[in-house]
């Protein structure tokens, strides 16, 4: 139990500090080239918190383990939208420039219909059993490209903000920072999750809630302390956006690579845990086209998100025991 405790508690000082190093070095870097705080958002920051959704989806599918990959998934998005985001708007309003998000919420939006529409083999084709397929695996991973694609000429179309470089830190720190913020929330995430996933066992808790909750959470932890720092220090761009670039990240890389290596069974509750990825992807899309030129999550509907994320788990729970 003591092992566990401390293994959890230090998984969680890596991830604070690990996200902070990673906010200060990943804007440094982006205003030094010329890159907005929103693409750098949507590109290092979201791959580099993606990594251990996709380490833990990658392991699983060698081990023969696929069953927990869509759960991961999802469970991780839906964190990603209803706690990070609520959070980081608890901790400041979320007010960012509609240009970019009026692109990349929608994506995330439609992704989450097409694997809606992947995983419902039984439905649609009444298959005697739902999979994402290698051939959806390569669909989603091609989708990753034209997304990578589309970001690359994006950033060609930015021109270099020059007069703000003497405020950066110079480039070797900045790298630095960056290299050990990554390597800080990779560590911690891994810890933090074995250290959780420890103290549940010792209390008793299910793995199938475990997979959902604990390790989707536990995966979407780099998310949560980078995008909280974020909007604590002023960069409400790369909170939204390390939210939505991780969303998409998950969708196409992550489960894509899990289905290539090995096809993902659909568990028989899966479509409950879309349904609420969807409605919570919905909610954001909803804002965004509300929106004329700025897109805002004030401290109410930060506050709305993680009262519906935690009624969300309460009621899985109790289903569970039921």
């Amino acid at each position: 139990m003591l092992k566990e405790l401390g293994l959890f508690t230090a998984g969680l000082v890596l991830l604070v500090k690990g996200a902070d190093l990673l906010i200060e070095g990943s804007s440094s870097v982006a205003k030094r080239f010329g890159i907005p705080d929103f693409v750098i958002g949507l590109t290092l920051v979201a791959f580099g918190t993606s990594l251990p959704e996709f380490t833990v989806n990658t392991a699983a599918a060698l081990k023969g383990a696929s069953d927990i990959s869509l759960g991961n998934v999802v469970g991780s998005n839906v964190a990603n939208i209803l706690l990070i985001l609520g959070l980081a708007a608890l901790v400041r309003p979320i007010t960012v420039n509609l240009t970019f998000v009026k692109k990349e919420i929608p994506v995330n939006f439609f992704l989450t219909l097409t694997v809606i529409a992947m995983a419902n083999d039984a439905l649609l084709d009444g298959a005697a059993a739902s999979f994402i397929s290698r051939t959806d695996g390569l669909v989603l991973m091609v989708t990753f490209v034209g997304y990578m694609y589309f970001l690359v000429a994006y950033l060609q179309r930015e021109a270099p903000a020059a007069e703000e470089l003497k405020e950066l830190l110079p480039l070797p720190k900045a790298l630095l920072f960056t290299l050990l913020g990554l390597t800080g929330l990779v560590l911690g995430a891994d810890w933090t999750v074995d250290g959780a996933v420890g103290l549940a066992k010792a209390f008793g808790v299910s793995e199938a809630l475990i997979g959902l909750f604990m390790v989707a959470v536990g995966t979407s932890l780099p998310e949560l302390s980078a995008s909280v720092v974020s909007a604590y220090r002023g960069h409400p761009d790369i909170a939204l956006g390390n939210v939505a670039g991780s969303n998409i990240f998950n969708l196409t890389l992550v489960l894509g690579t899990s289905a290539v290596i090995r096809s993902v069974p659909v568990p028989e509750r899966a479509n409950v845990d879309l349904t609420v990825l969807f409605f919570a992807t919905l909610l954001l899309l909803i804002s965004s086209l509300a929106g004329r030129r700025r897109y805002t999550i004030d401290r109410l509907e930060g506050a709305f998100f993680v009262l519906t994320y935690f009624t969300y788990a309460v009621l899985s729970w109790l289903w569970e025991l039921s």
